[in-house]
């Protein structure tokens, strides 16, 4: 799989929470990166953040088994906020 949600999600992965890039893939189920409880939670918050969405907690609960990286995918990309993710540099100023 190769779009921009799951790039975002890879990259958050990979840069905040040290996951390996190579067990990093759509079929993963959160709870099979090495996360514990809390780490999860604060994997979701940084997707929310880095969507600029909020992830109703009855789409997806984080500690539920089987939520795959997929999943969290079809999720984000099916909520109407959905938003590019953020720019990781902030954008030149303009100058007068």
């Amino acid at each position: 799989m190769s779009n921009p949600t799951f790039n975002t999600l890879s990259g958050i992965l990979q840069k905040d929470f040290h996951v390996a890039p190579e067990v990093i893939a759509p079929p993963v189920a959160l709870a099979e990166l090495g996360l514990d409880s809390l780490a999860l939670m604060e994997f979701v918050f940084a997707v929310e953040d880095a969507f600029h969405l909020r992830i109703p907690e009855d789409k997806l609960d984080p500690r539920e088994a089987g939520i795959t990286l997929q999943r969290l995918c079809e999720v984000i990309d099916a909520l109407p906020a959905h938003s590019p993710p953020m720019q990781t540099q902030p954008p030149a100023l303009a100058h007068a």
